[in-house]
């Protein structure tokens, strides 16, 4: 099947030669290409050398060609969307175009996503410019949002989260196009606030992170910015292992052989998990290499930096999508999803989560599933996330307190959950792979549709009764690293309940910056703004 393209074909002589997409590969030069204009936009044209004015044009300008290059005229869909939205906050007013917006900039996003599923070819996975929109429909929502909270709500109805990013002046339509198709992240992200971008632009966020750490509320400094280089360079080896792993690994364990009918008429059941797992760690590289150049794209223009560890070394993580070792080890579907695409997890849980006024988990998930798209096998996997939350956290909640007395039995639990979480995120995401209907349910019905009935009888029998006792030892013994990576300790209260809940839908941006110095900046900084 060939895969037609939208873009420039300047580059179709070396995607013949590397027999990839021409779309993938005029991605991958792009960003090649913007991690060039990041490391010159930093250099050159550094916020103390050049107004916010040049810098937001520059960006805007450089993040537009960049979007023609890939997707040819499509990439008018992203200045359409944007100066739509911008007109809807500008005529409706700030009570409800947070709502108007929303509608708008998910509908326009739905509609592009239906005509390219039927309009190219389906189920093809190259590039598309429907994945730049998924982004800018996030920056457009979350800052209709945040507008709306620090424009018209009152102070007293915002969570500390809400009142440090709400926006309280409308941005210039320079501002917001910058914001929406800088050059930094309109091919791959990642999701950034409004106000840290404009930040970043005005040279601001060193300054902030230094007046935190230091006590004070102004500070002149002579000290050059922090250099993200040693950033740079650690996140462009990894881009290219997972490249590396991409091309050869992993065409060589394709998640489509789970449905192969000699393989499951064959293969023994420990073989077809093994291969399950295997298959499924197999098609993650390609995301871990997209998500940790995007990063390392804006690192290397001076975006991103968290601040300094209690050693002084600098950490250049604030809008990171991904921790990849926590995602392999991960030992409990919340770790899993707390540190897979965490921009959008926040995403979600800043306009949905949050927000939802019955079934938060129900909602965040259908949100997520209409973002990613019209393919079938999307909703039957996040439908199947439901049930796995849900039951996972159940477990969790009213099991894990007897494995914790004994280092032994809690390194034996912790390789268990490790093993049973894998197998479960495998199980869950296979249709989100294989997109269709058909093959989705041939690959569920060879399983007999385990997980699912085992989800729904722990939810039928659930909770299970516990003892006082239990209770109050998992609320003390709540081990230390889960509380620094969002990990649920299965904590007794509600509360630690509630906490867990709302932690599946991305708390863990928050929860990392614990042992900084700067540990107050993400929570704090933004107070001192005057937007």
């Amino acid at each position: 099947m060939t895969t037609s393209t939208t873009g420039s074909t300047l580059l179709q002589p070396l995607s013949s030669a590397v027999r990839l997409p021409i779309d993938q590969v005029n991605f991958v030069v792009c960003q090649l290409f913007a991690l060039l204009a990041a490391i010159w936009f930093r250099t050159y044209l550094h916020s103390s050398k050049t107004s916010p004015f040049i810098r937001h044009v520059v960006a805007t300008l450089l993040g537009l060609y960049l979007a023609l290059f890939c997707f040819g005229w499509y990439a008018l869909h992203f200045v359409i969307q944007s100066g739509i939205s911008y007109y809807i906050m500008i005529i409706i007013g700030v009570e409800n175009m947070h709502k108007y917006c929303f509608v708008f900039a998910l509908g326009y996003l739905t509609v592009c996503q239906i005509s390219r599923v039927y309009i190219f070819d389906y189920g093809q996975y190259s590039a598309d410019f429907s994945g730049p929109m998924m982004i800018i429909t996030q920056k457009i929502t979350s800052l209709a949002y945040e507008i709306h909270d620090g424009m018209f709500r009152k102070e007293e109805e915002l969570t500390q989260s809400q009142r440090c990013l709400a926006v309280r002046r409308m941005p210039s339509l320079l501002e917001y196009l910058s914001y929406n198709c800088n050059f930094m992240g309109i091919l791959a992200g990642p999701l950034c606030s409004y106000k840290d971008y404009i930040t970043f632009i005005e040279g601001r966020s060193y300054q902030l992170t230094q007046s935190e750490a230091n006590g004070k509320e102004e500070i002149k400094y002579e000290q050059t910015d922090p250099s993200p280089n040693t950033a740079v360079a650690q996140k462009l080896i990894v881009c290219g292992l997972s490249l590396l792993f991409h091309m050869t690994v992993s065409k060589t364990l394709p998640v489509e052989y789970n449905i192969d009918e000699h393989f499951q008429a064959t293969a023994s059941l420990p073989t077809r998990v093994i291969y399950l797992y295997l298959s499924l760690m197999a098609a993650r590289p390609k995301y871990y290499f997209a998500w940790t150049l995007a990063d390392a794209i804006n690192n290397a223009a001076g975006f991103g930096f968290r601040g300094y560890d209690k050693n002084g070394l600098s950490h250049w993580d604030s809008i990171s999508n991904l921790r990849i070792l926590h995602i392999e080890f991960s030992t409990s579907f919340k770790m899993f999803l707390d540190n897979w695409n965490i921009q959008t997890a926040l995403w979600l849980k800043r306009v949905c989560y949050e927000r939802a006024s019955f079934s938060p988990t129900i909602q965040t998930f259908i949100l997520s599933a209409i973002w990613h798209g019209v393919y079938p096998g999307y909703y039957l996997t996040f439908l199947t996330g439901v049930l796995m939350t849900m039951a996972a956290r159940t477990i969790r909640k009213n099991i894990r307190h007897y494995f914790i007395d004994s280092p032994a039995i809690k390194l034996c639990y912790d390789i268990m959950t490790w093993m049973m979480t894998q197998v479960a995120i495998s199980y869950t995401v296979v249709p989100f792979v294989l997109l269709s209907v058909k093959p989705s349910y041939l690959f569920y019905s060879s399983c007999y549709f385990c997980l699912h009935i085992a989800c729904i009888l722990v939810l039928l029998i659930s909770p299970l009764k516990r003892t006082q006792k239990g209770n109050k030892e998992q609320e003390s013994i709540q081990p230390s690293w889960s509380k620094k990576q969002g990990q649920p300790g299965g904590g007794g209260g509600g509360g630690r309940d509630d906490e867990e809940e709302k932690s599946v839908m991305g708390h863990n941006s928050y929860s990392t910056a614990n042992s900084f110095n700067q540990k107050r900046e993400i929570t704090c900084r933004n107070t001192t703004l005057k937007q």
